[in-house]
C-alpha cells in the first residue's frame, strides 16, 4: 500500500534529521586536527637551545671583550633560555687553550694563532671547530708622536709593550720584530702587558711604544689619542720576511688603516700594517643546535654589534665561511646551507 501524505511527511522529517550527523563528525574531527595544529606552537617544546654557554673573550678594554658583551645580548634575544657566560681572558691563546680543555664553549682567536697552536700538534687541537670568520685585527704600532721611531727596526734598545703571554698580540709582535731583524728578548726591554694597561703606561712615559692587534677602533687607543699626542708606525713593508718565518704568517695579509679609525689623532692618514682574520670557534664536542643558533646570532646581530664595534659590519654570511685554518663545525655549516640563495 502506497504511503500515506502524512508519513512521507514524517519519512522527510527523519532523512532531514539523520543528515546532519556526518557533517557533525567532519567538522569536529576537523576541530581536533586545528586545536592539535594550534596546541604545539603554543604549548609545546620550544626548539631554541637552552642551558648555559661560557665564552673565552679578552681584556677589558679591548675589542674581544666587547664583542661578546654584544653578542651576548643579542643571543638573549634569540634565544633567551639560553645562558652565556663571558670570561676575560688575556687573548687568542689563553681562548684557545680554553676551548681545548674544556674551560670555554666558544670563543674569539686570530687565524695565525689558531695556525701556530695547531703547529705545535698539542693533545685536543684536532677539535676545534669554527663557527665564523668574524672581523679583521689591524697590527698597530703606536708611539708617542714627536718619537724618533719611524719603522719597527728603530725600537732597539727601547721599552717596548708586546701583550701579555697568552694573547695573540705577543706572537705577532715577537714575529714583526724579527722580521725587522730584531729579537724581542735580545734587542728591546719586553713589557709583558696588556691593551688594559699599555696605553696609560705610554701617556706616564713608562712605555716607548707599544704593540696592539685589534678591530678598528680600539677603544683604549682611541682613549690615548684624545689624551695625548701619538703615531701609529707603518708596518706594511715587513709583510714578506715575515711571510717567510713560518706558515702561521700566511694568514696576514697586507692593510690600510684608514686614517678616520682614530680621528683624534692629529695629521692621520692612510698607515699601511698587516691584518689577520679573527674566528668565532668552538669544538666539535658542542651540540649542533646550540652552534646553529650562536652563528645564527653573529649575522643576525651584524648590524647591532657593529653599530658599537665597527669592524663587525664587515661580517657577512657569504665570507663567514671561509674559516681557514679550521673547517666549519656542523651546526654552523647547517646554518649557512639553511640560509643559502
Amino acid at each position: 500500500m502506497a504511503p500515506s501524505a502524512q508519513d512521507r511527511r514524517l519519512l522527510s522529517m527523519r532523512t532531514l534529521r539523520r543528515r546532519p550527523v556526518p557533517v557533525l563528525l567532519g567538522v569536529a574531527v576537523a576541530l581536533v586536527v586545528l586545536a592539535g595544529l594550534l596546541w604545539r606552537p603554543l604549548f609545546g617544546s620550544d626548539p631554541r637551545p637552552t642551558g648555559s654557554v661560557t665564552m673565552s673573550t679578552g681584556v677589558a678594554s679591548g675589542v674581544y671583550s666587547r664583542y661578546g658583551e654584544l653578542l651576548r645580548g643579542q643571543l638573549a634575544r634569540d634565544a633567551p633560555d639560553l645562558e652565556i657566560t663571558l670570561e676575560p681572558s688575556e687573548g687568542s691563546v689563553q681562548n684557545i687553550q680554553r676551548l681545548v680543555a674544556g674551560e670555554a664553549d666558544f670563543a674569539i682567536a686570530t687565524a695565525d694563532a689558531i695556525a701556530a697552536y695547531r703547529a705545535a700538534d698539542p693533545e685536543g687541537a684536532d677539535l676545534l671547530r669554527a663557527c665564523a670568520r668574524l672581523y679583521d685585527d689591524y697590527i698597530q704600532l703606536v708611539v708617542p708622536a714627536d718619537s724618533p721611531v719611524r719603522d719597527a727596526a728603530d725600537l732597539v734598545g727601547l721599552r717596548v709593550g708586546v701583550g701579555q703571554d697568552q694573547s695573540g698580540v705577543q706572537p705577532a709582535a715577537r714575529q714583526l720584530l724579527e722580521a725587522a731583524g730584531l729579537d724581542m728578548e735580545e734587542d728591546i726591554v719586553p713589557i709583558r702587558s696588556g691593551i688594559d694597561a699599555m696605553p696609560t703606561m705610554l701617556e706616564a712615559g713608562r712605555l716607548d711604544a707599544f704593540f696592539w692587534s685589534g678591530g678598528l677602533p680600539t677603544s683604549a687607543v682611541q682613549r690615548l689619542a684624545a689624551n695625548t699626542d701619538i703615531r701609529l708606525v707603518p708596518l706594511g713593508d715587513l709583510l714578506p720576511a715575515m711571510t717567510a718565518l713560518g706558515p702561521q704568517n700566511a694568514y696576514y695579509r697586507a692593510a690600510g688603516l684608514p686614517p678616520d679609525a682614530y680621528p683624534a689623532i692629529p695629521g692621520s692618514q692612510v698607515v699601511d700594517t698587516l691584518a689577520v682574520a679573527n674566528l668565532l670557534l668552538t669544538t666539535e664536542s658542542v651540540d649542533e643546535a646550540l652552534t646553529e643558533q650562536v652563528t645564527r646570532s653573529v649575522i643576525n646581530g651584524r648590524d647591532r654589534i657593529g653599530q658599537a664595534v665597527h669592524a663587525a659590519q664587515r661580517v657577512d654570511r657569504r665570507t663567514a665561511i671561509y674559516t681557514q685554518p679550521l673547517e666549519l663545525h656542523p651546526g654552523a655549516r647547517d646554518y649557512y646551507r639553511s640560509v643559502k640563495p
